[in-house]
């Protein structure tokens, strides 16, 4: 859809806005969560569709100024059932069986290419680049979901945890992401590591 230039508006999943509504109900209730997106002019999703980033970026950036203390927790919710959608969703049975299968060096080149190619989904206009390896390292340069934003520290809870889930399913158990530098502290990306070696494994 043009935006008011007659330029296309970058598009996200919707996903990025769905998955926020049952935690933030539950975390703050339902009325705050309407007032929340109505603050933004921005209707619930219905899932049939791309959306456009910048709705999305809106909610994500009210969340954080509306409620800092629970913020982070929020996202990173989100981010978990985002991820757990991809893998029902999206990505084959036969191909995660497989992916699960390889050493994860070689699942891990494999899932870092996979996200490469669909990164339009998850970061809208922003543009990702990736490296395979022990850590593996995913970078989202001019991230619109925390574009025009400054802090002292990592807002990316959401894709952090996205990327999280994924490796930690498809690569490794013990796989955890963490983001260590964020547009919003001025960085020319928000970087993600994922690594693996040396945790202990979840419980069964």
């Amino acid at each position: 859809m043009p935006d008011g230039s007659g330029v296309a508006a970058a598009r996200i999943g919707p996903n990025a806005l769905i998955q926020l509504v049952p935690i933030l109900d539950a975390t703050h209730g339902a009325a705050a969560r309407r007032a929340l997106f109505a603050a933004c002019g921005t209707p619930v999703p219905d899932g049939s569709a791309m959306i456009d980033e910048g709705p999305v970026a809106a909610i994500h950036r009210a969340m954080r100024a509306r409620f800092p203390e629970t913020a982070p927790a929020i996202a990173r919710a989100a981010g978990l059932a985002v991820g757990d959608y991809i893998l029902a969703n999206r990505i084959p049975a036969p191909v995660q069986t497989v992916l699960r299968a390889l050493p994860a060096p070689l699942a891990a080149r494999a899932l870092t290419r996979a996200i490469t190619a669909h990164a339009w989904t998850f970061c809208g206009s922003g543009h990702v680049t990736a490296r395979a390896g022990h850590p593996t390292v995913c970078a989202i340069h001019d991230n619109p979901m925390v574009r025009g934003e400054t802090a002292d520290h990592g807002l990316c809870h959401w894709h952090t945890a996205v990327f999280e889930r994924l490796f930690a399913t498809l690569v490794h158990p013990c796989a955890r992401a963490r983001e260590t530098a964020c547009c919003a502290m001025g960085a020319p990306a928000c970087r993600f590591e994922i690594r693996w070696r040396g945790r202990t494994p979840p419980p069964a």
